[in-house]
């Protein structure tokens, strides 16, 4: 087995040592043309490296496949403008390279063609500085300078896109100063231009100078940070950052709170194509952002062989970044590039091609490279790129959709014209700070000044806002119904909101001026949302439904609860069982006396006898005529369920208090010059005097729910006013005694207090509709006067919550079948006696004839 092993090896070692003599014996046939190429990049950064062995792979491939040697001459420009420059003249004075590639910018470009007497024509330089790029115009003073990069008018667009379909109005553009671009006509106008087709604009902007040549960059990023912070936007756009800087950038970003809920992060192709060649520790600090990549096919077999090898040789030169050796967009354009320019140069086949025609053949020649089709106009690619959205999520990042310039958003790269449907398309976005919802563009406050809350101290209704002072720790303690409202509204926020709420002493409405002149950012309790108000300030929505109610004593009818057996059963009720009862007996009677032969019912007197015997003893034996057991059948049956209903609903009256209100309404308050009591901090004073015509000496202010009780006792007041609120609170604690009565008047609600235009206030209202809808506000509220409410109490305090008398329409049917036996047997009687009557009237009618004519004398 070892001999047949080793067999194979060298069989396997002689083919390819044979196929190697093989293409070099056929390359040594073939006129070979050397390229000499220059290439100048940073070494000491992420791409540098990427792109050192992407042209390294791409020279041996070349070899390889088409004979081609390639002459790489590489400098480390050390990320340093002037290094780049002078490594480009040494590349063209001592090396004299057909062609120079790598990271030089157009200015460093300009820079070289100004230095007389390097050679006798300028190069064409091949620059790989970044995936976009702005167009040029043609200049004769610059160099032949050709960009494998796209127009970075796609990227805006992409942005632009973005922040569209999220309608953010406003966002905060941040970007890394370099030589490419300029804040006032370049990246920053071209992005503008982007984002007013989506009615968006650029709120604020701020340039970064390269980290590297910061000599304290912590300072410096944690006070631009910080002036970021005080403004309200909190969508941020991050372009043309190198990912050293942005990197660090984000670290600090995360240090400052930044990365946390209600922020919203974009950023562009330069660092989300290099996420995958950054660690876990960098994807951690730039949780929930939303990169925009250009896209390469990654599919494709050429891809993957690539893949392959650049990860092997990438960990072998760099072993200590070899988990995040995967190559970018940089890399494919790179290797890209020096097959361009050889491919260029063995076309031309001869070696003393001017520089003019070397260019103009790079770019007249189309061809399909890793990265795509490389085909040039105007000196750069003018294939437009299709963009990947990622969405980083946890050690990686989540592929969301595709956006092309001509197409819009779409899951797959085969579908076309998705933006109407681009929701579905991208599913779920995870934000920074885990939010579920798409973040505002906005947020209220600074972190480092929270928003000033007023919330009232002197309130009547602490249920509502509690504020106590614990003289043992020094603290104070603000709680109740309307702060929990508050704090459940500000959980449903789509960002942070730091606020401190501050007690306050005066009274509402000037707490409410205290909002209107800025002392105060809002205003939190049981205010209520009035027309007076609105003229200085802006509410939320209502929270609780509100309005005006009158509280007063209740006081026992006497009268009717003497006479409460009658209202068991409505007037109506009671009039049919009269009448039928009457009926029943009357009938009874007239049967049973038809002969005479019960002299116990003869008379009008033993009729009523009988009528009571029947009503409450049922005394059948009495009874010998079948037409009168045939009437008392049925209505001996009403009887008896009427009975059984009579004692129910009797049951149930007696056990509900009757009570009625000790006044009726304004009107008799009027009349009897009372006085009424009410909250003298709250808008009610203002209210009883202007809109119900109280004199102010007839009204009382009371302080607290628990001095109502000890007025009304004293008759210091004859009726209370509260907003309907907090007469819920007022009767779940004092369940006895006390009813409210008369209309609601100017039904309104609470709500909390913003200044005049604070959109906050809209954000508060959205939130508190959320906790509405799920139910969360009720169960404030019935925990709330559950936690007043005695056992004692009944469910109802008011007036028309008592049993209503039962009317005759549930006996219907058996009133009908009695009514019914009792017309039949009526009707058989009356013929009967009819009948009788006749045939005694013409027996004695015959007898007088008789007499008359003595025919009677001889028959007797």
């Amino acid at each position: 087995m070892l001999r047949g092993l080793s067999f194979f090896l060298v069989l396997l070692l002689f083919v390819s040592s044979a196929k190697a003599n093989g293409r070099e014996e056929k390359c040594q046939l073939t006129q070979q043309i050397t390229a000499r190429i220059g290439c100048v990049i940073d070494l000491s950064s992420r791409v540098g490296k990427e792109q050192k062995i992407a042209m390294e792979m791409a020279v041996q491939d070349l070899f390889k496949s088409t004979c081609a040697k390639v002459d790489l001459h590489l400098k480390d420009s050390q990320g340093n403008s002037a290094r780049a420059t002078a490594a480009a003249i040494n590349l063209l004075i001592s090396k004299q390279v057909v062609a120079i590639v790598g990271g030089l910018t157009v200015q460093e470009a300009a820079l070289i063609s100004e230095i007389d007497n390097i050679t006798e024509s300028i190069v064409p330089i091949i620059s790989l500085t970044s995936t976009a790029t702005m167009p040029r115009s043609a200049s004769p003073q610059r160099p032949i300078f050709i960009q494998i990069a796209n127009d970075i008018v796609f990227h805006m667009q992409c942005v632009a896109a973005l922040v569209g379909h999220f309608q953010w109005r406003k966002v905060t553009a941040v970007y890394e100063r370099n030589n490419e671009f300029s804040s006032t006509s370049g990246i920053i106008a071209l992005l503008s231009h982007s984002l007013s087709s989506v009615n968006s604009e650029i709120e604020h902007h701020r340039d970064f100078p390269s980290l590297s040549s910061l000599s304290n960059s912590d300072a410096f990023v944690e006070e631009e940070l910080k002036k970021l912070r005080s403004k309200n936007n909190r969508v941020f756009i991050v372009m043309q950052f190198s990912l050293q800087s942005a990197v660090f950038f984000f670290e600090k970003v995360k240090q400052m709170g930044m990365m946390d809920k209600g922020y919203a992060w974009i950023v562009t192709d330069e660092i989300a194509s290099l996420l995958d060649s950054v660690n876990i520790s960098v994807k951690y600090n730039m949780q929930g952002i939303i990169g925009i990549k250009t896209n390469f096919f990654e599919t494709t077999v050429s891809f993957r062989q690539f893949k392959t090898r650049f990860r092997r040789i990438y960990g072998l030169q760099y072993p200590d970044e070899e988990e995040t050796s995967s190559p970018s967009i940089f890399a494919l354009r790179a290797y890209d590039a020096i097959g361009a320019i050889t491919r260029a140069v063995t076309i031309l086949q001869h070696g003393n091609a001017t520089s003019e025609e070397l260019s103009q053949k790079i770019l007249s020649t189309a061809s399909l490279g890793l990265s795509g089709m490389l085909e040039f106009k105007n000196s750069m690619l003018s294939q437009p790129p299709t963009f990947q959205i990622i969405n980083v999520v946890g050690r990686s990042y989540r592929e969301m959709a595709f956006w092309s310039p001509r197409y819009g958003f779409s899951k797959s790269l085969m579908e076309k014209g998705m933006d109407n449907g681009f929701s579905e398309v991208l599913g779920s976005t995870y934000w920074p700070g885990g939010l579920q919802t798409t973040p505002n563009r906005w947020t209220p406050v600074n972190v480092d000044r929270p928003l000033k809350i007023g919330v009232p101290a002197r309130g009547a209704f602490k249920q509502f806002v509690d504020v106590r002072h614990d003289p043992g720790t020094n603290e104070t303690r603000i709680s109740g119904f309307s702060i929990d409202v508050f704090k459940a509204a500000v959980e449903y926020l789509p960002y942070q909101l730091p606020y401190e709420l501050v007690p306050f002493n005066g009274s509402y409405d000037e707490m409410v001026k205290l909002v209107y002149n800025k002392s105060f950012d809002a205003a939190v309790g049981d205010f209520e949302v009035i027309s007076d108000r609105y003229h200085f300030v802006e509410f939320t929505q209502p929270y609780i439904s509100s309005g005006l109610e009158m509280v007063v004593p209740v006081k026992p009818d006497k009268l009717k609860e003497k006479w409460m057996f009658m209202r068991a059963f409505t007037t109506e009720m009671w009039f049919m069982l009269f009448v039928t009862h009457l009926s029943v007996c009357f009938v009874v009677w007239l049967i049973e006396n038809e002969h005479g032969d019960n002299p116990e019912i003869k008379g009008i007197g033993a009729m009523l006898w009988f009528s009571v015997t029947v009503l409450f003893f049922a005394h059948r034996e009495q009874v010998h005529n079948n037409w009168a057991r045939l009437v008392l059948a049925p209505w001996l049956v009403v009887i008896l369920a009427v009975t059984a209903t009579f004692t129910a609903s009797l049951t149930s009256m007696m056990t509900l208090s009757q009570v009625h209100p000790s006044m009726l309404d304004i009107g008799t308050l009027h009349k009897m010059n009372a006085t009424v009591g009410c909250n003298g901090n709250s808008f009610i004073v203002r209210y009883l005097t202007d809109v119900l015509d109280f004199r102010p000496e007839n009204i009382r202010s009371i302080t607290s729910i628990g001095d109502y009780p000890n007025a009304f006792e004293k008759q210091d007041i004859a009726a209370a006013f509260f907003v309907v609120p907090h007469a819920k609170v007022f009767l779940a604690k004092y369940c006895k005694g006390y009813v409210t009565t008369g209309p609601v008047y100017k039904p309104s609600g609470f709500g909390f207090v913003f200044p005049k235009g604070s959109p906050l206030a809209i954000d508060i209202s959205e939130a508190m509709l959320e906790a509405t809808e799920n139910g969360q506000i009720e169960k404030l509220e019935k925990r709330m006067l559950a936690g007043l409410s005695s056992p004692n109490c009944t469910s109802s305090n008011n007036l028309n919550g008592g049993p209503v008398g039962i009317g005759p329409g549930p006996f219907s049917g058996l009133f009908q079948i009695s009514g019914l036996a009792c017309s039949l047997a009526y009707l058989v009687i009356v013929a009967r006696i009819v009948r009788k009557h006749l045939q005694d009237l013409s027996y004695t009618r015959l007898r007088a004839m008789l007499t008359d004519t003595k025919m009677w004398r001889h028959l007797a």
